[in-house]
């Protein structure tokens, strides 16, 4: 008989409370025990409340204890954790806890259940079957079903992908690229990162697809310098798929850190990088799709988007499709953050409200005073009032409350929050991470931020309103990119929904 399986994650958020410690008493107390056991780090079930979380093999399924520190571990032991035993930390079968149970985990069906490093794992639990499949049919086979699936770009354009990945393979030349954007700064968002800790050969696996059915035969990864963990991990998985020859003769990925700039999370910008230059925003037209990359036609997607594809190409693009609400099809992992009192990741298929998400599963403010606001979206993101918290979680219902969906990431408020300085930070944090190229952005977010300035300290307020509106405006119509397009988002809707905090 096999000795029992122990399961601690090695994810950033785990390990910021403590979870190399527990693994290391856990490891300590089974040798001193003549116990033996295998312990295996993973990736994080996304229930951060739990962290770190211990996990058993039983012939049930999985048995979860947590929080666990180092000096529950000996207690641990005592009740005979190992083979399942009853504890005060005791949480029984994850997959049957509310928050698991009420998922579609496509896109994370592996995480926190494998070894990410392992790719006898990976296979195990049907990692790689996409692209042996994508290799069996072919080019033009992959591209449909990438298009039935309905799979938009997860990093917040909402961007059809099949429609991307059609136009770089009916682009000519002898050098195609597939670009992965992890770089990953929007506030409240950490799903690449887990995706990438938990699950590296997914990203991978997709990207491999992606070079298949494009043309392509190189592939990048600009990865956040801020995710030292993730970068270890995804670099350790690229040696092993190498060595696997997973990579390497027909499609090779190389790994870029980023230097910590926001702006290099817009797709241009992130080639200029890549290229060796400052990070400043290209002009478009040409679209990367022709003119990318060292000038090759490329693909730009995120980590979400591209960890999609090995399950779209596993069960069918109309599998996929089967899951979402009109436009917006499969799932997408929200991210819970802010002042909540169950953060964490939730997977789930597009049409569920944020109230679901934030009351119900996110299990309301943790300070226990009742819920002011909810950002969408990162800091970019409209706020949106308790009133607005049955919008559903789709990209047509989020643009048609005034709000946009970004990378899912939500960020909850309770009613002490001061929505004017609010409203100021979008401002200041717009003209902080401005690239500088164009004028509304860079000028207009500097005027924002002192004109509310003025009007928190009552200086005219309904005027000083007024020019804020119009700069908005400005930058909405005028910015080259995102950044300066989409600040009004959170300032409008902060003066719009919550008016009181501006003064009389």
């Amino acid at each position: 008989m096999s000795a029992p399986r122990v399961y601690v994650p090695a994810d950033a958020a785990a390990l910021s409370v403590g979870a190399d410690a527990v693994a290391a008493a856990i490891a300590a107390a089974a040798q001193a025990r003549g116990i033996e056991i295998q312990l295996v780090r993973t990736g994080t079930r996304g229930m951060l409340w739990l962290e770190p979380l211990v996990e058993v093999d039983t012939a049930d399924g999985r048995v979860g204890y947590g929080p666990v520190n180092p000096a529950d571990v000996a207690s641990l032991f005592d009740a005979g954790f190992p083979d399942a035993g009853a504890h005060p930390l005791g949480l029984g079968r994850i997959d049957a806890l509310p928050w698991m149970a009420r998922q579609q985990r496509l896109s994370f069906e592996r995480v926190g259940v494998i070894d990410p490093l392992s790719l006898v794992d990976y296979r195990a639990h049907g990692g790689l079957a996409g692209l042996q499949h994508a290799r069996d049919t072919g080019a033009d086979a992959v591209l449909q079903q990438i298009i039935d699936s309905g799979l938009r770009g997860r990093g917040g354009a909402g961007f059809p992908a099949g429609i991307k990945w059609r136009t770089v393979a009916q682009a000519p030349g002898p050098r195609k690229y597939i670009v992965c954007n992890a770089d990953e700064g929007d506030s409240g968002t950490f799903a690449d990162r887990m995706l990438i800790e938990g699950d590296p050969f997914a990203l991978i696996e997709g990207m491999a697809i992606a070079g298949l059915a494009v043309g392509a035969d190189r592939g990048v990864v600009y990865l956040r310098s801020e995710y030292p963990q993730a970068i270890a991990v995804l670099r350790r998985a690229l040696a092993l798929a190498r060595a696997d020859g997973l990579l390497g003769a027909h499609f090779d990925i190389d790994l870029r850190v980023g230097a910590g700039a926001y702006i290099c999370g817009e797709e241009t910008s992130l080639l200029e990088s890549l290229e060796g230059r400052r990070g400043q925003v290209r002009a478009k037209p040409p679209l990367p799709a022709h003119h990318g990359l060292f000038g090759r036609p490329t693909v730009v997607n995120n980590v979400l988007t591209l960890t999609a594809v090995p399950w779209i190409l596993r069960h069918g693009g109309k599998a996929y499709a089967d899951f979402g609400c009109g436009r917006s099809r499969g799932s997408m992992p929200v991210q819970l953050a802010g002042n909540v009192r169950h953060g964490g990741l939730f997977e789930c298929a597009f049409g569920i409200t944020l109230r679901e998400l934030v009351v119900d599963i996110g299990g309301g403010t943790a300070s226990g005073r009742p819920l002011r606001a909810v950002q969408v979206g990162g800091p970019l993101g409209a706020y949106f009032p308790e009133s607005l918290l049955d919008t559903p979680l789709d990209y047509e219902a989020m643009a048609a409350a005034g709000g946009l969906l970004g990378h899912a990431g939500i960020v909850v408020f309770d009613d002490s929050v001061d929505m004017a300085a609010q409203a100021r930070f979008a401002f200041e944090f717009c003209a902080l991470e401005s690239c500088g190229k164009c004028t509304p952005c860079r000028i207009g977010s500097t005027r924002g931020a002192e004109t509310l300035a003025k009007v928190s300290r009552g200086i005219a307020p309904e005027a000083n309103l007024k020019v804020v509106e119009d700069l908005c405006t400005v930058m909405t119509d005028a910015s080259l990119c995102a950044l300066g397009g989409l600040t009004a988002l959170p300032v409008m809707s902060a003066i719009r929904h919550f008016r009181e905090d501006f003064g009389p």
